[in-house]
Parts: structure tokens; sequence; C-alpha cells
């Protein structure tokens, strides 16, 4: 498609994903085509990477290998050792769908295939990157907070959660009781502050990558419009990098939400289990 054809519809991306067609009375969207196929790619070529394991592992296997003690290397600190097994298939389908997501935008025809809008009469992109689609990234971020509610409540458990976000963090044994006892009134107020704080994690994790993508593709738009047969190398790089560090970021953020509670579990259990050593020392003496 000629570049001013593109640019007459819009200049850049459109801040919306196009509909496509109407599949029974539900629109979808070029964003949503895109996502589709890019989830297919991916179970496609896992499966076959690692369709018969073997003890020596083939080059396939052994990326595949390499990705998941990546990702549980750098998780498990974070999200601590009781919860780090459980929250590990979330966060690594996060990483690794958002990742190619973001990369999408730079296989050949994404972005530069263009069909007719019979409604409009102008034209629209065929294929979207999914995450230059805010829906797609709110979606994300759903599924995102949906795994921490899960996490949080199944490892670490209501008691422990409520007593995170209103208990009194205050030390009973180094503080005065006419000091400690309203420190309760307090930290029930900076509970209700950290309730609004965890209402609005999915909408910045969802705006965050939303914006990245979105303005990276616009780039890419502007730079398509500048240079006609091609662009300058370095801003491949550029997006391959901001593409590979929002992923980052995003999976690196949800197993942060998810240690800042999960991971106090591991302390108690530790210094229960020093007590108990200690207990057991003292009546063996």
């Amino acid at each position: 498609m000629p570049a001013f054809a593109a640019g007459e519809a819009h200049a850049g991306v459109a801040p919306m994903a196009e509909r496509l067609f109407t599949v029974a009375g539900l629109p979808i969207t070029n964003s949503m085509v895109t996502s589709w196929v890019v989830a297919a790619v991916l179970i496609i070529v896992i499966r076959i990477a690692i369709k018969r394991p073997q003890l020596v592992p083939t080059r396939a296997q052994a990326m595949v290998e390499s990705l998941v003690e990546g990702v549980l290397d750098l998780i498990t600190p974070i999200v601590g050792n009781k919860v780090a097994k459980h929250a590990f298939p979330l966060l690594i389908a996060l990483f690794t769908y958002i990742l190619i997501q973001n990369w999408s935008g730079l296989f050949p025809g994404v972005g530069t295939v263009y069909m007719i809008d019979h409604e409009t009469g102008g034209w629209m992109e065929f294929v979207r990157p999914g995450n230059a689609d805010m829906n797609g990234t709110l979606a994300l971020a759903a599924v995102a907070f949906a795994g921490w509610f899960y996490l949080i409540m199944r490892y670490a458990g209501p008691k422990l959660v409520l007593k995170d976000i209103f208990g009194n963090k205050a030390d009973k044994n180094e503080i005065p009781a006419v000091i400690y006892y309203p420190l309760f009134v307090v930290f029930f107020a900076v509970g209700l502050i950290e309730v609004v704080s965890i209402a609005f994690r999915p909408i910045s994790l969802s705006f965050r990558l939303f914006g990245n993508v979105f303005g990276g593709e616009n780039l890419m738009h502007a730079m398509s419009g500048i240079m006609k047969w091609g662009l300058p190398l370095p801003f491949y790089f550029l997006e391959i990098l901001i593409g590979f560090v929002q992923a980052l970021v995003f999976t690196l953020l949800v197993s942060v939400y998810i240690g800042l509670i999960c991971n106090h579990g591991d302390d108690h259990d530790e210094e229960h289990g020093h007590g108990h050593t200690g207990e057991h020392k003292e009546t063996a003496h």
C-alpha cells in the first residue's frame, strides 16, 4: 500500500483498534486478529520445541529450558520460595506473551498492509499489534490482577492480607502502649490509601504498556513516511529493546505485587522455625 494512501486515513496509528468484521454481533478488530495469531504461534512453536524432552536437549529444547530457568530464578527472590512455583505459570506466560506481542509490530505486514473500511470508505490497517490497543493491555492487567488475588488469598490467606494492609506495623515491645494503640487508627487510614493504590494497579500496568507500544508504532510509521524504502536499523533495535524492557517491567511489577504480601509468609515461617528450634534447644539443655 502506498504511503500516501495510508496517510489519507489518519496520521500515524489510529488511537483505537479498527473493526474488520463481526461474529455473532461481536466486533473482531485488527489487534484481536494479531493477538490470536501470536498466541497460536507461541503454543505451536513451544509444543514442537518440547514435544519429546530429551536428556541431552536439542537446541530448541535448550532455549525453552533457558527461558523457564531464567524467569524462575528472576521471580523467586521477589515472590518468595513458597509461592514461586505456583506463580511461575502466570508470570512466564505474561512475559512471553507480552514480549512477542510487543515485537509483533516489527514483523513484515504488521502496520503496513491496509484494507478498505467499507463504512467510511478510507483505509485501515489489516493487522495491528495487540498491545497497541488499550483493550488488549487492560485484558492483560485484568488477568494479572486476578492471578495476584488468587495467589495472595491461596498462599497468604485473608487474615495475613488484612493484617498486611490494615494491621499495626509497630513493634509492641519497643513502643509504649500510649503510642502503640493509637497507631491502629493511623495504620487503618494508611490501609485505606493502600486499597486505592491496589485498585489503580491494573490501570497503571495497562496504560504504561499501551503508551510505550503505541508510541513505538507511531515512531515506526513516522520513519516509514520519511524513508520510503525501509527503516534505519537503530529504530528496529530501539523497538526490540523497548519491547523487551516493557515485558520485563510488567512481569516484575506483578511479581512485586505478589511478593509484597506472599513473601511475608516466608519470613513468618522462618521466624517461627527459628523460634521452635530455639525452644527445642532450650528443652534439650
